[in-house]
């Protein structure tokens, strides 16, 4: 009797630890489970908001080629120190050093030249497009993993956006220059409507401040 009382204490704890085996088994399978349903929400996720970038980067290509026109009003380095014949001769040897040529000697001066493409931003264009080419095919390398690496050749893609751009960047551009005199014969404003690279360049060049705006000069500036 007390030899089947021990088979049987051995028997329930035998079955006991197997229940206990196959309800650690079940709990690490449900949380394996749950990892991975998680991971593919995951990558699913990250896969939207790049399919959603994507416009967003076409989006930079075609601005990349069209103008963003400005109006800014500036103010020479030294205030009315400078007379405005010597500015005005400055800003004119600019725009012709740049193939620009005067149409128009109005109240406003207007000059018309060509924009050439630039080979710097083509480069740049390439570089941001092959980036995320390469990020997309990374999330998609992960959600579908039967093509595997094979994903990554869209990058080759990538070029296009350089040639869309030194394609069509060549534009003509009108900039309009408005000089403001004071009543005591010194220059008071400079109002130039324009490309906006464009203004930008002739104010780091002729060392012009933004009226209202005090100018940082950047690091890699001298």
């Amino acid at each position: 009797m007390a030899r089947v009382s021990v088979q049987l204490q051995e028997h329930l704890l035998s079955s006991s630890a197997v229940m206990e085996q196959l309800q650690n088994q079940e709990s690490m399978f449900l949380v394996a489970e749950s990892a991975a349903g998680y991971s593919l929400a995951s990558y699913y996720t990250s896969l939207g908001l790049f399919v959603i970038s994507v416009p967003g980067l076409w989006s930079l290509i075609k601005r990349s080629v069209k103008s963003k026109i400005v109006q800014k009003t500036f103010i020479g380095e030294g205030g009315g120190k400078k007379e405005p014949a010597k500015v005005a001769g400055e800003i004119l040897s600019f725009f012709t050093r740049n193939n620009f040529s005067v149409t128009d000697r109005g109240e406003a001066i207007t000059f018309e030249g060509i924009m050439v493409p630039n080979r710097g931003q083509a480069a740049l264009l390439t570089f941001c497009t092959c980036i995320s080419l390469a990020s997309v095919a990374l999330v998609l390398t992960i959600t579908f993993p039967d093509f595997g690496n094979n994903w990554f050749w869209i990058t080759i893609l990538s070029p296009l956006a350089g040639a869309y751009y030194w394609k069509r960047a060549s534009r003509k551009e009108e900039i309009k220059v408005k000089m403001m005199v004071a009543d005591d014969g010194t220059l008071s404003e400079i109002v130039v409507q324009g490309d906006d690279q464009q203004v930008e360049q002739m104010r780091k060049e002729l060392q012009f401040s933004e009226k209202g705006m005090v100018y940082v000069k950047g690091i890699f500036e001298r």
